[in-house]
């Protein structure tokens, strides 16, 4: 007998990175910048606004393939990082939001909102930050 366990990481659904498209430039961001603004290291935009940055729970199925695809990290890893700041009092952790819908709706009302969804639930109320 044979068995074939196909990781549903092959089959996930493709995720990006959305903003206020208002309040937030949609050039191309780094990497490396992407994972400081959802580790919460930075807190403001290069104009000096200040960064809102919303997330699902951390057993969403979205919020995984985002740590997995987007920031190149496992979500128990980006959680332990927000712990670190809100336990040392240093920072503090990311708005959770409830779901995909209510993710789209804060971050279009949201001045310097920051967040993530799957590709094909993106609509004009939002605007997608590139990354490179």
């Amino acid at each position: 007998m044979c068995f074939f366990q196909a990781s549903t990481d092959l089959f996930a659904e493709e995720i990006v990175v959305a903003v206020q498209k208002n309040s937030v430039p949609t050039t191309p961001i780094k990497r490396y910048v992407m994972s400081t603004i959802f580790a919460m290291g930075m807190t403001t935009w290069p104009d000096g606004s200040s960064i809102r940055v919303f997330v699902l729970a951390d057993n969403n199925p979205t919020h995984s393939n985002f740590c997995k695809q987007v920031l190149n990290v496992f979500p128990h890893q980006l959680r332990a990082a927000w712990d670190r700041l809100v336990f040392s009092g240093t920072g503090q952790s990311p708005i959770v939001v409830s779901s995909e819908n209510e993710m789209r709706e804060r971050l279009a009302a949201t001045p310097g909102a920051i967040g993530y969804l799957p590709k094909e639930t993106v609509n004009d109320s939002v605007a997608i930050l590139p990354v490179e």
